[in-house]
């Protein structure tokens, strides 16, 4: 028989005989395959590594470990451990000193929030004027200076300005013609010369946040809102404010965790001759720097740890409210 009479192979079987003709099996093919998806996996896990250990030993063991002591009696110079259950809630919600420390925090935050909001935003809408300018970056980097400062030894500094008998802020109002102030030694004042050092601080950050956000508002419809007679407000108004709404909620929540967790300043600022940290007569004194008062000063650590906890359910809700309330308001382009 010649090879014009044999019978033709399946189609099937010729394809499948060209292709192992031209190169390597496919199964060899898939193993390579997944070999390399292996190594790239190894190689991203092998980056991710360190940081997730950092975390891992920094963050989530502790934080683990901190709602273990919280249901139990717990001291570091003991080894015994009881399980008491609500009874370090309860301890708390007895005392009056923790029950004011909530009412300084939610002070603090009501003052701050609407303060850093106002202020930041109104810094960079005059930034963003003069954003063409030859000094617009100058003076961006000269505003957001404050917020890379050492905040130790600022407030070190500012301790010194609200000095009652020699300090800048006595000597300022005098010249206008104002009775000084007590300032960090008066119950009425320490707080809210605290509040202008974190506003001092913080409000740099939030200044290049409000810069970054009004970037992003479109110049087009600004032109065509002053060409069509447009006064300003009613252009912040009906333009720019809707537009950044993002922004300001992103601003709004994060001054929010910052205030609920203030401690830095305060405990530097009224440390020493005013009183003790949190002083004068605990004018001061915010859940976070009782939640150190106790845990180091006074080593309780399972009542430290459920104000910890109380403090984290706080922040939460509050966040989760202002996520209910921007699902609503805040304009997503």
């Amino acid at each position: 028989m010649s090879v014009r009479d044999a019978a033709p192979l399946p189609l099937e079987v010729g394809a499948r005989s060209l292709t192992e003709l031209d190169g390597p099996p496919a199964g060899k093919e898939r193993v390579r395959a997944a070999a390399r998806r292996i190594s790239d996996r190894l190689v991203a896990y092998g980056m991710v590594l360190p940081a997730a250990a950092v975390f891992l030993v920094f963050f989530y063991i502790p934080a683990g470990f901190l709602v273990y002591i919280a249901f139990f009696h717990w001291s570091i110079l003991s080894s015994a451990t009881k399980f008491v259950g609500l009874q370090n809630f309860r301890v708390l919600f007895a005392q009056p000193l923790f029950l004011h420390s909530l009412l300084t925090s939610a002070y603090y935050t009501l003052v701050m929030i609407p303060a850093t909001v106002f202020l930041s935003l109104g810094i960079a809408l005059l930034l963003r004027q003069g954003m063409a300018a030859r000094r617009g970056a100058f003076w961006r980097g000269a505003v957001f200076l404050p917020h890379v400062t050492p905040v130790v030894a600022t407030s070190i500094i500012w301790v010194w300005i609200f000095n009652p008998q020699f300090g800048l802020a006595n000597f300022v109002l005098t010249s206008l013609h104002l009775p000084a102030l007590g300032w960090l030694e008066s119950p009425t004042w320490a707080l809210p010369a605290v509040m202008i050092d974190s506003l001092w601080h913080s409000l740099g950050l939030y200044v290049i946040i409000f810069v970054a956000g009004l970037t992003n508002v479109p110049t087009e419809l600004l032109e065509v809102a002053r060409m069509e007679g447009a006064k300003q407000y009613r252009t912040f108004r009906r333009i720019i404010w809707p537009l950044i709404s993002p922004t300001t909620f992103f601003v709004v929540v994060l001054a929010t965790v910052n205030s609920w967790q203030a401690f830095s300043q305060i405990y530097t600022m009224t440390g020493g001759p005013h009183g003790g940290a949190g002083g004068p007569a605990f004018a001061t004194t915010t859940d976070a720097l009782l939640v150190y008062q106790t845990a180091f000063i006074y080593e309780h650590f399972s009542l430290a740890a459920a104000m910890s906890l109380i403090l984290f359910g706080i922040i939460i809700t509050l966040t989760a409210i202002q996520k209910f309330i921007s699902d609503r308001a805040v304009f997503y382009r």
